[in-house]
């Protein structure tokens, strides 16, 4: 017989065969014996965690008194077998985890060796009347009971589940079955996206949905996929924004748009990059960017009172705040409050700030990096990782916002602000330039970029600017990275954590 207690991370790969043998050989025996192996006709019409609820306060008497009158609450439930203690056997749903009580004086020698024989991970489901133990654990006392999927490998360790964190990410369906945290962090992503959808219906915002493949990268300035569509003969991109269809939908009169999407950036990995993530990008014509930060701060708000109860929340040992309203610095600021040797006089001295860059950031300077850019670079490294509470940064130059309205008052800068939390940003928006000359130029100079070596920078699209040619009206826009937001909401110290199956290097065969 099989030992419940050995674990793929406590054995040789020889024991663990062995193992796999053992379960092929029961699963060969059923199948031998006339029985469907594979059963598919049990119908559920319970969960552990409605009937833990349900029976949340009811004591051990009441249940007793209420069966001996006749009302025994009759209950179907299936799960994964994750705990077989002889008289009691857990199993776990979708919900949560329930206890089924073997009362073996009242069960034939065909049900009990099948009891018996059952292995930690196989899937069974169960007829009888709920239960009170005398430890106060609610049960199911088994009536009748059915194997419906043996499972043929061992589970990771019952009591750590996967300790390796490559293997959590590799193997994400054994890392669900034993690991209650994982499996809490991905039911808060779906109520996150659950709860962002439901905040935009209710500001009026209808959902969409745009290409994913794209002849012309653009809508954000990184590096994208490249493919190619054989019957068209032509080479198409895997978005990396849906900005500019999304900006398109409002010159078409659908004036507040949002599309929760996937996007695809050709970078590195890292705790904070996946090349391939979730978004909420959204549009909102006559509105500027005061007013997309005035939403950002209630949706954030909303979102972790109705999910975490609380608009406080501790990340990574850091208690950070989302109540409204947030702090709000221009990026200049910030650089003052926070660069350390600099001279916040010489904000318009190329020189000064390349010689900065270069001596004391270490960073590269190229001839093409204008003041803009060169201001950007000092923000990205010398503040924004001190923004540990909700702040948004305003006034990003012209140069590095090439889809951004530029200010009234000063052409230099745009209507434009990210917001950061953590010293991570989570969402960028700003005023839309609905100037067609003025965003062919932009678009003009990130081609100079690109024709300079800068492989991150946007092309020439010339059907976006005909769309903005019919008109677009005074328009905010917004990106928010779903994956960072659940971070945050998840305590998870690395964004692998809360993206079911994100990118790896492959294995290499042995």
């Amino acid at each position: 017989m099989s030992n419940h207690n050995q674990t793929p991370e406590t054995q040789t790969q020889e024991d663990v065969n062995e193992l796999i043998q053992q379960r092929q050989n029961k699963l060969t025996a059923i199948a031998e014996s006339g029985k469907v192996a594979y059963p598919n006709t049990f119908k559920r019409t319970d969960y552990a965690a409605d009937l833990q609820s349900k029976f949340d306060g009811v004591s051990k008497q009441e249940i007793e008194e209420k069966a001996a009158s006749g009302e025994k609450t009759q209950v179907n439930v299936a799960g994964r077998v994750m705990l077989n203690r002889g008289a009691f056997i857990v199993i776990q749903d979708m919900t949560d985890r329930i206890q089924l009580y073997v009362a073996r004086k009242e069960l034939d020698k065909e049900t009990l060796a099948m009891i018996k024989s059952l292995d930690l991970g196989d899937i069974v489901g169960v007829s009888g009347y709920i239960g009170r133990s005398g430890k106060g654990d609610l049960y199911v006392h088994i009536e009748a009971i059915t194997l419906l999927t043996k499972s043929l490998r061992p589970m990771p360790n019952k009591f750590h589940g996967l300790s390796d964190t490559e293997s959590r990410y590799r193997n994400r369906h054994l890392d669900l079955m034993t690991n209650d945290e994982s499996r809490k962090a991905f039911i808060i992503r779906s109520q996150v996206i659950s709860g962002i959808r439901k905040f935009m219906l209710a500001e009026r915002f209808m959902e969409v949905e745009t290409p994913m493949m794209h002849p012309i990268p653009g809508g954000a300035v990184a590096r994208p996929f490249e493919t190619h569509h054989n019957a068209l003969d032509m080479p198409l991109f895997l978005r990396i924004a849906p900005e500019l269809y999304l900006k398109r939908l409002v010159v078409g009169g659908f004036e507040r748009v949002f599309e929760i999407n996937r996007s695809f950036r050709n970078e590195g990995v890292s705790t904070r990059h996946n090349p391939e993530f979730t978004m909420i990008e959204f549009y909102m014509a006559y509105a500027d960017y005061h007013d997309l930060m005035d939403l950002t701060e209630r949706m954030f708000s909303e979102l972790a009172t109705e999910i975490l109860g609380s608009t406080e929340l501790n990340y990574q040992g850091e208690e950070i705040s989302l109540k409204a309203p947030f702090a709000r610095m221009t990026m200049k600021e910030a650089i003052v409050k926070y660069a350390q040797n600099f001279d916040a006089s010489k904000f318009d001295d190329r020189d000064y700030l390349a010689d900065y860059v270069k001596n004391e950031l270490k960073e590269q300077v190229k001839d093409i990096y204008g003041i803009g850019k060169l201001i950007t670079i000092i923000f990205e490294e010398t503040a924004e990782h001190k923004l540990r509470q909700p702040t948004f940064i305003t006034e990003y130059p012209a140069e590095t916002s090439p889809l951004a309205r530029r200010n009234d008052d000063n052409p230099e800068i745009t209507d434009r602000f990210e917001m950061f939390i953590g010293g991570r940003e989570l969402a960028n928006g700003f005023s839309e330039l609905n100037d067609p000359a003025d965003q062919a130029e932009r678009f003009k100079g990130q081609v100079a970029e690109k024709d300079a070596g800068d492989d991150e920078a946007m092309h020439y699209d010339a059907e976006y600017i005909e769309a903005l040619e019919y008109g677009l009206a005074p328009t905010a826009g917004q990106g928010i990275g779903i994956d960072r937001l659940v971070m945050l909401f998840t305590d998870a110290a690395s964004i692998r954590d809360v993206i079911l199956f994100p990118h790896m290097r492959r294995k290499t065969e042995q």
